[in-house]
């Protein structure tokens, strides 16, 4: 019987790869939750939308000195249950449960007495509530219904500053999230279709994943000590920015490893993706510091939310080339020619059509 041909012995990991490896996971772990903490640092005031020369702007920053102690009020109307005019004895009864929420928590001074409109069908209440409340306006207003609501024979409505606020922070709520998702799931089904792969689409949706929690968590903290300013506009163009700078520098390399897996027939992943990235660094450098130097030009923007989007636009730009040039070769060296799985890199793939314009581009760049 023929001699059986020698194994060859299994390459070892590289251990900087997965050192690489692990740092990125204790990243995204660590600062992940940061992407939906953003909020808790934003600014969102009228003047952000303005130029800073406009009289609008001028009359914001005048009303300051002449502010006195505010409150936010939440205007409780009740109407008949049966649609008639309210029966006798309605107004005090609804000043009797106004009069048990002064002191709780939220409520600001006594509840207004309850006025009846002209034509007697309905009652009106102001309950003064704390400015600035954020998260414990719902629960302030649910106890402001839930007293208003104790009036028999009436149909209880909450409207007024306080109500209006409440609602729009519902109907914001998660709008970052959502549209986080959709940039996501979208990216998603065009790497599928392009790479017809199925590890590939999600390292790289990992790598955008794990780049915005770091560009989260370094503006935060910026934020938090008054360097840079952060409003629900910044925090949604952020989000979308980050996740297609990291996908779009990652396709480039990603497409330079595959060519060079098959050139070598797989056999040293390390030396291809060394060759990869001594051909795509410096395109993926070169465009990040372009996207970034364009974002830096909005500090000379009159609006301040303009301005507000430029340094942190400029984080999450780094951020992505950070992660495409660390995580990905690291994770791509390990995962080898399986993350192509199921097509097979090979040494040239390209379309003759393609090849011949590529030829043509290189021989005259001008």
């Amino acid at each position: 019987m023929p001699a059986a041909a020698p194994r060859k012995p299994r390459r070892p990991l590289p251990l900087l790869s997965l050192l690489l490896l692990v740092v990125w996971l204790a990243i995204g772990g660590a600062l992940g939750p940061f992407a939906g903490r953003l909020g808790e640092v934003a600014t969102n005031d009228q003047a952000a939308f303005l130029p800073r020369s406009a009289e609008s702007t001028r009359v914001l920053e005048a009303q300051e000195s002449f502010r006195q102690e505010e409150t936010l009020p939440a205007i409780v109307v009740w109407t008949s249950a049966d649609g008639g005019p309210l029966a006798p004895g309605t107004a005090s009864e609804a000043n009797r449960a106004l009069a048990a929420l002064a002191g709780a928590p939220g409520v600001v001074g006594a509840p207004s007495p309850a006025v009846a409109s002209e034509d007697g069908e309905a009652l009106r209440a102001v309950v003064p509530l704390r400015p600035g409340l954020g998260d414990e306006l719902p629960a302030a207003l649910d106890r402001i219904d839930t007293a208003a609501g104790s009036v028999a024979g009436t149909d209880t409505w909450l409207a007024g500053p306080a109500a209006s606020q409440a609602d729009l922070s519902d109907a914001f709520a998660g709008i970052d999230g959502i549209l986080l998702a959709v940039a996501l799931v979208t990216v998603l089904v065009i790497l599928l279709l392009v790479y017809r792969s199925v590890l590939l689409p999600l390292v790289i949706i990992i790598g955008a994943v794990f780049a915005l929690g770091l560009a989260c968590a370094v503006v935060y903290v910026l934020a938090d000590h008054g360097v840079v300013r952060v409003d629900g506009q910044v925090q949604g163009i952020l989000s979308i920015l980050v996740i297609g700078a990291a996908t779009d520098y990652a396709l480039l390399l990603a497409a330079r490893y595959r060519e060079e897996l098959g050139a070598r027939g797989g056999a040293d992943r390390t030396a291809a993706m060394r060759a990869a990235l001594r051909q795509s660094a410096g395109p993926v450098t070169a465009s990040a510091a372009t996207v970034g130097l364009g974002l830096l030009a909005l500090l000379l923007s009159d609006l301040t939310n303009n301005r507000a989007l430029g340094p942190v636009g400029a984080i999450g730009i780094a951020c992505a080339v950070l992660s495409a040039l660390t995580f990905l070769p690291a994770a791509l060296v390990l995962l080898g020619r399986a993350a192509y799985w199921p097509a097979r890199p090979k040494a040239d793939e390209a379309h003759p059509v393609w090849r011949r314009i590529a030829d043509f581009v290189d021989r005259s760049p001008r």
